[in-house]
This record gives C-alpha cells, structure tokens and sequence, in this order.
C-alpha cells in the first residue's frame, strides 16, 4: 500500500497536537544555528515538518536515524510505530499501537508537545532572562530553568552580559512547580546554586550517572515557611534516555547526556539556578535598565552606611525586614549603638551578584564581598541581601551571611 495513503490523517494529528514545524530545514526564526545543542529534537522537529508535508519515507529515515544515537528514546520509538502503521491502516491518535497502556501513551504524547514547543520557542541574543541582572566575574555561566516549557537555557557570562548558549529539555515534579512542602511532590521556583556533584556510585542507577544538589530551602524560602530538601538537578536510569515532562518527585531531571554536557560548564558553589514558572524575556535596552535601578539602590545604600546618618541608611529598608532574630526596630537600635562609637565608615563591594527572583513579588537576590572599615573595625565577610521593590523603590527586607 503507498506509505502516503493515510498522511492527510497524520497531518491532522501533527496539527491538533500543536507539534507543526513551518520553519525551514534550517533553524527557526532567530536561532543560532551551530550554537544550542537541543540533542534529538531539531531532528524530531524535522520528523513531524516531513510528516505535515507528506514525506513519510523521509520522516521515517530520519526517525530510525534517531533511535541509532539514541536507542532509548522512547518518543522515537512511538514515532516510528505511528509511521509504520499508517501504510496499513488509518491513525486515529498518535500512539496507536494496540494494546498500549493509555498512562504511557499520554506522557509520550506530552513529552513530544513539550519537546517540540520548547525547540520552537528558543531564545536569541537579542532577549534575556529578567532574573540574570548580574553575574560576578568569576560566575562563568548561569541556569534558568522554565518549568512551563519544560527546558532548561544555558548562558554564558560575556562581560557582565548574559548570552544564551545551549538549552535541554527537562522533567519536573508530577505535581508542577512552586514547592511549598516536603513531599507535595513539586518543583521549587526561585533562586538556587549548586552545592556540590554527586557520583553514579553515591546515588544509584535511578539518578543516573550524577547529580547536582541545589541549596533548596534558601534563606527566602524559609522566611516564607517552606520546608522540604533533596532538590538535584539529575539523570535518569541507563535504560531510559528521557522521562516525561511530570515524572519527579521535585527534582530537575535531563538525559544523561545532556546532563554529562551541562556538567562541563558547572561550578560548585557558584554556579546560580534560577528556576522559574514561564521565563520573563527583555530586550538589551530593558535589561540594562532594570539592572541600572537595582545597581544604583545598592550604591545608595553603601554611600548612605559611610555617611553614618542612620535617617538615611535606614530609609534602605523595608519595615518587614527580617535578620535571625532581629527586625526593622532592632536593628535600627544596633546600628544606631555602632555608628555612635565611630568617627568614620568605609565599604567597598566586591564580586557583587543580583539575581530577580520568579514569582509574585518584585524579589532580588544579592550577594557581595564585604570590605568593611571604619576608625574602631575593620573585616571583609560575604554578605547576603535579599531586596524588595516597595512603591516603585528596592528595599533590603533580609540581610545576612553568605
């Protein structure tokens, strides 16, 4: 039977599941060919571009193509079973082997959405993350994870600049995003770093072949009373190459392939991962200007401090600041007791970083090195400071150790 017989049914298929590639051979609108490494969904992509063009013979090369690097790849594999069938008999859905479990066809089915939306929607060097405002000098490459697309972008740090690398499609928690609890089984939004890399031996083959733990709860998530740990960026089993788009119980799951590429750009401690629920994009010109805001906030604060009129250092912070055991009142006392006993204050700011942070609030995370002097003390510290735009103006609501 001709293999295009049943291809008008497959393209209605291709179109209702929003999986329709119209770009061309090459990479679509605004991405830079050579420079992301998708893994196998620009070929994926091009298996459904032939399937809605009725190239099936083509589509199906291309797919067998893909089960050779990948033999795992379970999406790959439904594919191919689709195109085989449709020479011998109508499609009604994707994934129409009989006797299928129903559960494993809809991940599959979700998974290729996913896959395909987030090939499609690809940043370029002309947008960035909001949360990027910026990155110290020794933070080589940054994370930002879009729960809603299920990817995670890759950036390099180009002079203070973030530009968009590479990009991988992930697994969240089964729940979805904006973790609040132990065990509610979703994946946390906000700021993170990577606190260390786990071997294949010390997690075991359900992990895959290594792990990066995030330091999930940070300070801002137990102001806010959120519990839970073990939050890793991790692999998957060596028999499986990719799990579907809810699969975790919180954690950040890619192929181990992409996870072995993402691990050469990893640094310990350093490294931030911004995980967030629908990536905000801005051009260069917005960027700038909302780094320049929070960048003069900081400055103003640091001159006010040196000042040592506490009227105008307290003005930097919100009447719902929060340090330890010590609030807006408190400290004001304790700064107030301080600067009484000097007759002169110096700080200068080091290796500053200020990440936005996803969600409700207008949230910044900043850390810095602290060289602090004045006539009675001197010492350097890294510091911590959480900010908050209250009224149109930043103001630090946490303060702390690093």
């Amino acid at each position: 039977m001709p293999f295009k017989l049943h291809a008008s049914i497959l393209f209605r298929l291709v179109l209702c599941l929003g999986l329709f590639i119209s770009h061309p051979a090459g990479a679509p609108p605004g991405v830079m060919a050579g420079v992301s490494d998708a893994g196998p969904d620009a070929t994926l992509a091009l298996v459904y571009r032939d399937i809605a063009a009725n190239k099936l013979d083509l589509a199906l090369t291309r797919t067998e193509n893909l089960l050779r690097l990948y033999p795992n790849f379970r999406l790959a594999h439904l594919v191919r079973g689709d195109l085989l069938l449709a020479r011998v008999q109508p499609l009604t859905t994707l994934g129409n082997a009989a006797n299928a479990p129903a559960d494993r066809l809809k991940d599959l089915r979700e998974e290729a959405q996913a896959r395909l939306k987030g090939f499609r929607n690809r940043p370029t060097r002309d947008y960035i993350p909001r949360y990027l405002l910026q990155m110290q000098a020794d933070q080589s490459y940054a994370i930002v994870v879009d729960t809603l697309q299920s990817r995670l972008y890759l950036f390099r740090n180009d002079q203070g600049r973030p530009v968009f690398i590479a990009d991988y499609y992930v697994s969240q928690g089964r729940a979805g995003a904006f973790k609040e609890r132990e065990g509610d089984l979703k994946t946390p939004v906000g700021v993170y770093r990577v606190t260390s890399e786990l071997s294949a031996q010390k997690i075991g083959d359900f992990y895959g072949k290594r792990a990066f733990p995030l330091n999930y709860p940070n300070e801002w998530d137990r102001m806010q009373g959120r519990n839970g740990h073990g939050i890793w960026l991790h692999g998957v089993p060596a028999d499986t190459y990719a799990r579907p788009p809810r699969a975790s119980e919180g954690c950040v799951v890619l192929a181990n392939q992409d996870l072995d590429a993402l691990a050469a750009y990893m640094q310990i401690g350093v490294t931030p991962v911004i995980i967030t629920n629908g990536v905000e994009w801005l051009s260069l010109g917005d960027w700038q200007e909302e780094r320049a805001a929070l960048d003069k906030a900081i400055e103003d604060w640091r001159q006010d401090w040196e000042s040592r009129d506490i009227a105008r250092y307290m003005r930097h912070y919100s009447k719902k600041f929060k340090a330890g055991d010590q609030n807006f009142q408190t400290w004001e006392a304790q700064k107030r007791a301080i600067n009484a006993q000097k007759s002169w204050i110096k700080v200068s700011l080091n290796k500053l970083s200020a990440f936005r942070s996803p969600g409700k609030d207008d949230l910044a995370q900043v850390s810095f090195d602290q060289d602090y002097r004045s006539s009675n003390l001197s010492n350097v510290s890294r510091k911590l400071q959480y900010w908050i735009k209250e009224e149109g103006h930043w103001k630090i609501i946490f303060e702390g150790a690093s």
